[in-house]
């Protein structure tokens, strides 16, 4: 055993079928076939990235972790944590642009006021949301850091504590009345006036501007940037602006990794009314960049007739699943050997690419992690995809780009990235319960979360969590406490109120979140 781990410390290609019945193992000197439970429990303490697609199996390049490595990883405590961090993310409003150009904080008397309130109340910390299309406004590398200077300020007087959103998407079709809109960057706007496949696309040629699409991550078109490297100058930027923060004040930094920040695709968007809820959504696959990308994967599984298109009968937006093929059953289904091969490179474009943006800030975030003293969480969001969980293909979770059906974990792989990065997977649907929702819908928000708490564990991710909607009603606030602090699960190592506003104030609203807010602080 002890040579057999000798020899796992060099590179080494890993390929299992897609039933996962055997695992083979390849080194530049030695090929073996191992059951799946005897290797697996090796490659889980390995880090994993994907690899070259081959044939029917699926490739893993496998390395070892060292020590060093390990301590980069966030472990969780064997004990319960005994209290829950609770953040409070700024209003929707607070800043913005004016017509000038220049980036100003709104109410500035009445924030000062608000901070002071929610930290009488025992609140620990804000959550603030740090735009691209604010900061890096108007031309490449022209940070302008000063609406943020003035609002740090003010939270670390209040004495209060941050969780910064580093936000590398537009909200102007996610702000209702169009409130607190904050658009990409001018400069990227223009390039996408010209360029319009910078941007997601559906199969109708419908565009979604509110990020730049995968397909671009790795193509220098941003004035001789990729995507990625605007992305890492941004973050790199801030760090180096705000270095005596971090650690300190700035406890977290979440990395924007898609629309609403989350990783996912905006296979649900708001934009022209295209979608509403329920819709199983459309997948987001049809900008030229992404369509060669599906090409070049289909060539090299020797199908190359799978890449001139994305999935066909595969519904609208506003469908339901039942009756659609694509999420039933059938030759071209997503049970079918065709389907396997769409849904991997599709949910496998967005895995690289938390990968890469999180591998950055990780490595940007090291020194940093010296000492408990200056530590501070990485963190990565995803989407609460819980309509038509109940179904045998979670359609809904399919189109965002999750592949998380009755009969796979689709999470497991993105554990898999934030394990390695030592980052903290941020999930929302705190407040819901099943009960709440339609039963045509086969909704289970307590599903989904029960998938990524069992998910978190398995790795040994932490995670933070936030709600989906305003709550103020006693029941909501117990289900989100319930849900932090379940028994079955690692407790949450923070939460995010989403978000201040006027109604939090309201003297039957504040009568019910200042207990919550002090049962979160107290010793469970």
């Amino acid at each position: 055993m002890q040579r057999q781990t000798k020899r796992l410390r060099l590179q080494r290609i890993a390929l299992w079928d897609s039933k996962g019945s055997k695992w083979i193992s390849k080194s530049p000197k030695r090929f073996g076939v191992y059951s799946s439970s005897s290797l697996q429990e090796e490659v889980l303490q390995m880090e994993i990235s994907h690899g070259k697609k081959l044939s029917r199996f699926q490739c893993y390049a496998c390395y070892s972790m060292d020590a060093r490595e390990r301590s980069r990883s966030l472990i969780l405590k064997s004990s319960k944590q005994k209290r829950v961090p609770v953040f409070v993310m700024m209003p929707i409003d607070s800043f913005g642009i004016d017509i000038l150009g220049t980036p100003k904080i709104k109410r500035i008397k009445a924030l000062s006021v608000s901070l002071k309130a929610l930290k009488l109340a025992g609140v620990h910390g804000i959550a603030i949301e740090v735009w691209w299309g604010i900061v890096e406004h108007t031309s490449p590398h022209a940070y302008d850091w000063s609406l943020y200077e003035e609002l740090f300020k003010l939270v670390s007087e209040a004495g209060l504590k941050m969780h910064i959103a580093m936000c590398f998407h537009s909200n102007v079709h996610l702000s209702s009345q169009q409130k607190g809109c904050v658009n990409l960057p001018l400069w990227i706007q223009k390039i996408g006036a010209v360029d319009r496949d910078i941007f997601y696309r559906d199969r109708n040629g419908n565009f979604c501007d509110d990020y730049l699409t995968l397909g671009v991550d790795d193509l220098p078109l941003f004035c001789g940037r990729t995507a990625l490297q605007c992305y890492e100058d941004f973050i790199f930027s801030f760090l180096e602006k705000f270095d005596l923060l971090i650690g300190h004040v700035i406890e977290e930094i979440s990395v924007g990794l898609g629309p609403a920040g989350e990783l996912r695709y905006p296979a649900h968007s708001c934009a022209d009314s295209r979608w509403r809820f329920p819709g199983i959504g459309e997948f987001q696959c049809y900008d030229k960049y992404m369509m060669e990308d599906l090409k070049i994967a289909a060539c090299q599984e020797g199908k190359p007739q799978w890449g001139g298109n994305g999935p066909q009968d595969a519904g609208c937006y506003n469908s339901s699943p039942l009756g659609v093929p694509f999420f039933e059953g059938g030759q071209k289904s997503f049970l079918s050997d065709y389907g396997h091969f769409f849904l991997e490179w599709y949910s496998g474009k967005l895995i690289h690419h938390a990968d890469a943006i999180l591998g950055k800030a990780a490595d940007m975030l090291k020194k940093y992690q010296k000492d408990d003293a200056t530590s501070v969480l990485l963190v990565a969001k995803i989407g609460a995809i819980y309509w038509w969980y109940q179904t045998l293909s979670h359609a809904a979770e399919l189109t965002a780009g999750y592949y998380n059906t009755a009969q796979r974990d689709g999470y497991d792989p993105l554990a898999l990235v934030l394990f390695r990065h030592g980052a903290a997977l941020h999930l929302s649907c705190l407040e819901m319960m099943d009960t709440e929702t339609s039963p045509g819908y086969f909704c289970s928000p307590e599903g989904l979360l029960q998938q990524l708490q069992a998910v978190s564990k398995r790795r040994t991710i932490s995670l933070t969590g936030r709600n989906c909607s305003e709550r103020f009603d006693k029941a909501g606030l117990q289900r989100i406490q319930a849900n932090c602090y379940n028994s079955e699960a690692e407790t949450v190592r923070s939460f995010t109120y989403f978000r201040l506003s006027g109604s939090i104030f309201k003297a039957e609203n504040w009568c019910n979140f200042v207990p919550f807010v002090r049962n979160m602080n107290a010793e469970q």
